[in-house]
């Protein structure tokens, strides 16, 4: 069982999310100028990375929320959660020479376990 941590609920099973794909996928500028080339690596073509992967997730038993998640694809291991349209945690902003904020240690909810 894998505990995401909803930004807006707190922890929860997998079972109440889905899985949206991967993140910071920009949407074309000018679709109607694409090749049918482009356009097919637009809609299908993803990174499969193996290490930390940035990915979107919808809670949608609960808050019915879109969120990004920085996932392990080898390990599972969850390293941050943060709001859409913001930069990964693990890439650092050079516009400011900040870094979006990383998720605290897991908290699982009352009564559950691993």
């Amino acid at each position: 069982m894998l505990l995401i941590p909803c930004p807006n609920c707190g922890p929860r099973d997998e079972t109440e999310f889905h899985y949206g794909g991967q993140a910071h996928i920009a949407y074309p500028e000018n679709p109607a100028e694409l090749t049918d080339r482009e356009w097919a690596e637009y809609l299908f073509y993803r990174d499969n990375t193996k290490g930390a992967f940035a990915e979107r997730w919808l809670h949608s038993t609960s808050c019915r929320q879109w969120f990004n998640m920085l996932r392990d694809t080898v390990t599972y291991d969850i390293q941050a959660v943060y709001p859409m349209g913001q930069l990964r945690p693990d890439k650092e902003n050079t516009a400011t020479g900040t870094t979006a904020p990383t998720l605290p240690s897991p908290v699982s909810p009352e009564g559950a376990s691993k």
